[in-house]
């Protein structure tokens, strides 16, 4: 129920205000209640087919901090883009699904080992309403708690993670660090390595678990076109989470990042890596480590909620999006 995609606002503080959690209501980007991309902010998931939600957790990075302030830059960058359906896709989850702002994931700071179960649970509430999940960091830790809570409705996962960085750096039970999230993921057999694979990959890791690399060197080789075919092969029909580090793309389009490195995916070529992916199934997302204190005009910021728009057309392509 788009009522028109313009750029002259109509109503304001949609986030309280909007009616209908469908379709496309401008409002003005410099003014009114953050929620991303103006959707009604709410705990209810009556009738909600996505819920977004901000995990503003970076206790685990091992570089430069300011992820935890990751949440709420994408959804400020996202009041920039929220005038138009999502360009160029033919498939619109803001008029296919009911998606709304679920707020952010709560817990305590000062009890850093309570924090990973308080993240699945926040996830396993809202998957139990037969809600999808797109999840934004927060560092990338959060990847590895959220994937307990979707593993249990959904079974091991397939994983198409987007990164500078393989994260499957030798770790210890218990440990929480960012760069060892998917060490901890394979050994609980959460994801199925033979049928994950990795993109944009530009850091040396002696122990790569078994996944399958497409490396930014790759990427830029062979285009993506040939990535995303790559991909299909690798992941199948099986159900698949996807996750996007912004240090996946190059630091001159995205330098609000903790751990950046040059060499990177432009925004064109994930996006187009993405929107050729259309169709696998997708069961949930997330898109971590926005650090805005090293952004330079929002431009981080907007290219994660560009990006988290992207996922939620990608999922709404999906089979499980189709409701």
């Amino acid at each position: 129920m788009t009522i028109k995609s313009s750029v002259n606002p109509e109503q304001g503080d949609l986030a309280f205000t909007r009616e209908s959690d469908r379709g496309i209501i401008p409002e003005a980007s410099w003014a009114g209640a953050l929620s991303f991309m103006r959707r009604r902010e709410t705990k209810d998931l009556t009738g909600v087919d996505v819920a977004v939600m901000g995990v503003p957790f970076d206790l685990a990075v091992s570089s430069r901090s300011g992820t935890r302030l990751g949440p709420r830059a994408v959804r400020s960058g996202s009041s920039h883009i929220a005038w138009s359906n999502p360009w160029p896709w033919e498939t619109d989850p803001f008029e296919q699904l009911s998606v709304i702002d679920y707020g952010d994931c709560e817990f305590d700071f000062g009890y850093p080992e309570k924090v990973p179960g308080e993240i699945t649970a926040a996830a396993k509430a809202v998957l139990d309403k037969d809600t999808a999940l797109m999840s934004i960091g927060g560092d990338h830790y959060i990847t590895y708690p959220l994937l307990r809570a979707h593993v249990e409705k959904h079974g091991p996962l397939s994983l198409v993670q987007f990164d500078a960085h393989t994260d499957t750096w030798e770790d210890e039970p218990g440990r929480i660090d960012h760069g060892t999230m998917l060490w901890h993921a394979i050994n609980e057999e959460l994801v199925d390595p033979a049928r994950s694979v990795q993109v944009g990959i530009r850091t040396h890791n002696p122990n790569p678990m078994g996944m399958n690399i497409i490396d930014a060197i790759e990427v830029h080789k062979t285009g993506p076109a040939a990535v995303a075919e790559k991909i299909r092969a690798i992941v199948g029909d099986h159900k698949t989470y996807v996750t996007f580090d912004i240090d996946a793309l190059e630091p001159a389009s995205a330098p609000g990042t903790g751990t950046p490195v040059i060499g990177g995916l432009s925004p064109y070529q994930a996006q187009e890596i993405i929107r050729s992916i259309a169709g696998i199934n997708v069961i949930g997302m997330d898109l971590v480590e926005v650090s805005p204190a090293y952004d330079i005009s929002e431009i981080t910021a907007i290219a994660g909620a560009t990006l988290v728009n992207d996922l939620l057309c990608l999922y709404a392509a999906s089979p499980s999006g189709q409701r």
